[in-house]
């Protein structure tokens, strides 16, 4: 096996790695809509951060990432890369190795440029890649998973009033942004992130088209659910698709099963204005936000993610 720096002229055979993988993945994860092409690898290849592994003249695997990026997960002060999904990928008998070989590599010169986060975003079912980056220190830190609006049988809540929520309503939706915010910084789970102002949600809910629903109790929103124009893979430019991008609800109104109804209602609004799927990225370190969604999605990408010593840098 032959390690090589990946260039313009790796991106055909690369794309068809990428596209092979993608529709391997389909078969495990059907809800993931057909595609014709994977996104444009130029990128990847100009910034000279990848690596690529050949078999005699034939590619067997790739391994990109975007440049670095400041505050990695807009949660700490480490610079990162991330190798998103159609990004990286291998074939064959020997993908466990072609990954080993293609991160020793890579990693070396993403650490060259300065980053200690490493992400790559890897396939659900791609056991293979994901064993091998566990032994290399990664860990499991992202979710992607996505359904179609089949309908989901719930309780009915009768003590509760469920409704679309209008611009009006946002500003009592603030008080549980800023809880959940909270609890992504609680443990276990521990990020720490920028609050959002009720002008910046504002702003984020008609820029990218939001659509809120609410559990009320005694006129006060005690649940709500989101989902807009915006997503983590590139699954977002498909026909059809919506992204869930946030959901809280009050401690004393959990067990309830509210967020159920409201999912409910949600995908039968979304249905009826003519979109075929429904997407939502998740941290696994959450374990509430684990244990719900995947009652009701299928995980087609895991996250994984190292930091390395920054004195190695």
């Amino acid at each position: 096996m032959k390690i090589v720096d990946f260039s313009v002229a790796h991106i055909e055979q690369a794309a068809q790695i990428a596209k092979q993988n993608y529709e391997e993945e389909r078969g495990f994860v059907p809800s993931l809509p057909p595609i014709q092409n994977v996104p444009d690898l130029t990128p990847f290849a100009e910034n000279g951060l990848g690596t690529a592994a050949f078999d005699d003249d034939n590619m067997i695997g790739f391994l990109c990432c975007v440049p670095p990026f400041k505050n990695a997960f807009n949660s700490t002060d480490a610079v990162g890369v991330f190798s998103p999904m159609g990004a990286n990928g291998a074939i064959g008998e020997n993908r466990t190795k072609a990954y080993a070989h293609m991160y020793q590599a890579a990693g070396a010169k993403w650490a060259q440029a300065g980053a200690s986060s490493h992400g790559i975003c890897l396939y659900a079912h791609d056991k293979a890649a994901e064993e091998q980056l566990y032994r290399y220190g990664f860990g499991l830190r992202c979710i992607d998973a996505i359904r179609e609006m089949d309908e989901i049988i719930t309780p009915s809540c009768e003590e509760y009033i469920f409704t679309e929520l209008t611009p009006d309503d946002l500003p009592q939706i603030l008080p549980l942004d800023h809880m959940l915010d909270a609890h992504m910084a609680a443990s276990p789970t521990f990020i720490l992130r920028q609050s959002a102002t009720l002008q910046s949600l504002i702003m984020n809910a008609g820029h990218f088209h939001s659509i809120y629903y609410a559990a009320w109790y005694d006129n006060q929103i005690v649940a709500y659910i989101r989902a807009e124009l915006d997503g983590e893979t590139f699954i977002q430019e498909t026909p059809g698709y919506l992204h869930v991008k946030g959901a809280f609800c009050l401690p004393e109104h959990r067990g309830k099963r509210l967020h159920h109804v409201l999912l409910r209602l949600l995908v039968q609004h979304l249905k009826a204005q003519g979109y075929t799927r429904l997407g939502v990225d998740f941290e696994s370190i959450n374990p509430t936000g684990y244990g719900f969604w995947l009652k009701h999605f299928n995980a087609y990408t895991h996250g994984v993610v190292r930091r390395i010593d920054e004195h190695a840098l």
